[in-house]
């Protein structure tokens, strides 16, 4: 797997999400011109940096790293982001998901 296909990977991931080359790059504690010679395929990067990156883009290292999304993949996405939140945040989403589980059961 090529530098240039996983920072191509990258870059259209960080577009999706209408995230700018900077604000990437601060959500991952990197510099934007790091973030630039990755996808660009000027620079590898450590395991440790795609964990960073993946984490700021809400998906897996698997996904970055083959474009593929493993069986746990959706799991890991969540949970990535319930990380990410505060935690006034992830109460709410646990009262949100309490009534929703009580509307399907009454369903």
């Amino acid at each position: 797997m090529s530098d240039m296909c996983i920072g191509e990977r990258i870059r259209k991931l960080r577009e999706s999400r209408h995230y700018t080359r900077e604000v990437l790059a601060e959500k991952a504690d990197i510099s934007a011109k790091f973030l630039y010679e990755i996808e660009t395929g000027k620079k590898g990067f450590s395991a440790e940096t795609l964990c960073k990156i993946s984490r700021a883009l809400c998906v897996s290292c698997d996904f970055i790293m083959r474009g593929e999304k493993g069986e746990q993949s959706e799991n890991q996405e969540i949970i990535y982001v319930l990380e990410t939140l505060e935690p006034r945040q992830v109460e709410k989403i646990r009262d949100i998901l309490s009534v929703l589980t009580q509307i399907c059961d009454a369903i």
